[in-house]
């Protein structure tokens, strides 16, 4: 170990022994707006819908409108060395990656084993789990299948190869929760890092669109059939001294994220108002000082919010969902992404609120100061 990485890493100790804040000091998006923070903040700030009908860029589909990353190829993004396999999740995640990265500047590996990668996703790739499985099935023998592309077969995929890509060697981690994925990935950077596995930590998701995910969807979705999104969303997690010793200016600090279950969707809303006062009571933060919310746009969401903060509250509401459709697992990071893009534009400050509440009997909620 050099002189140089060993203080960073004796930096990082002492920021976590005294307790220094956990900010977001560097982010990065791949969505349907376009490529980079550039683009996704100015679709956001237009409100401009990235909505279309999806003609033959997909396979058949249920959906006739979608939201698709504009021009996306793996070999596009990321060159043609190494990604004559790449299946499209893994390549909207390292891209993804690669930009945050980018976007920290130098110095970030500089001890590479001490950096963690938390990455979210949905079930992997879709299309690749069903394409193997078809060609074992429909093969002259079940085992003539391409080996090379297993791999993309198993829901790490996206996050490992990420890693092996930039050559992050520390705690890797793959997490998958439907609609919540982001912010469930978001709590669990934060502990690893708390709890010393880690110096800092890049974090985010990602989700492909693909007709085999359509088709799921639609069956799963019932009478709400939202237009299917796609894309990614990473930050850089880390002490706010820390992030300052190395030239990058902290835009939002992470207060907490908070999750609670429900069993009837009928009591959605008042798990999501509970789950949002235990945030601002385990921040010990007032409830007036809320400003943004980000939610995910699920039916009776924004009301439950409004329960939980001041009377008369009037936050400004950053709507992504109908600007990039359904992004699954993507969803609440884009909802993430957004917070930072309004941290980056000038926010006033204040308090920010991520929430969500998914169909399978989660709710969940992040709490960020501007």
């Amino acid at each position: 170990m050099t002189a140089g990485t060993a203080a960073l890493t004796d930096r990082a100790d002492a920021s976590r022994a005294a307790g220094d804040e956990l900010v977001f000091s560097a982010w990065s998006v791949v969505s349907p707006f376009g490529v980079g923070v550039e683009a996704f903040a100015a679709g956001l700030r237009e409100g401009r819908s990235a909505v279309a009908p999806l003609g033959t860029a997909v396979e058949e589909n249920p959906y006739e409108l979608g939201a698709l990353v504009p021009e996306f190829t793996a070999a596009g993004a990321l060159g043609k060395k190494g990604t004559r396999t790449m299946d499209r999740v893994t390549a909207l995640a390292v891209s993804t990656v690669g930009r945050l990265l980018d976007a920290a500047g130098e110095g970030l590996l500089e001890r590479p084993e001490r950096v963690g990668l938390v990455l979210g996703t949905g079930s992997g790739s879709v299309q690749s789990i069903m394409d193997f499985t078809r060609d074992s099935l429909t093969g002259e023998r079940p085992y003539l299948v391409d080996p090379a592309r297993f791999p993309n077969t198993v829901m790490n995929r996206a996050t490992g190869q990420s890693a092996i890509w930039y050559g992050v060697k520390g705690p890797n981690t793959t997490i998958s929760g439907g609609w919540l994925t982001g912010l469930l990935a978001l709590g669990y950077a934060a502990r690893l890092f708390r709890a010393g596995h880690c110096d800092r930590v890049l974090c985010g998701s990602a989700e492909e669109f693909s007709a085999q995910r359509a088709w799921l969807e639609w069956h799963a979705a019932g009478e709400e059939r939202t237009p299917l999104g796609e894309g990614g969303a990473a930050w850089l997690l880390e002490p706010a001294g820390e992030a300052r010793a190395q030239g990058r200016t902290p835009l939002a600090t992470l207060l907490g994220t908070r999750f609670r279950a429900y069993q009837d969707p009928a009591d959605a809303g008042a798990a999501l108002t509970a789950c949002v006062r235990g945030a601002l009571e385990d921040a010990g933060v007032p409830a007036g000082d809320v400003t943004v919310v980000a939610p995910l746009g699920t039916p009776g969401e924004e009301a439950a919010v409004l329960a939980a903060l001041a009377p008369g509250a009037g936050p400004k509401w950053l709507r992504c969902r109908p600007l990039v459709g359904d992004a699954s697992a993507a969803a609440t990071a884009f909802q993430v992404a957004a917070v930072l893009a309004e941290a980056a534009g000038g926010s006033p400050g204040g308090l920010a609120l991520v929430t969500g509440i998914d169909r399978d009997g989660t709710v969940g909620c992040a709490l960020l100061a501007l």
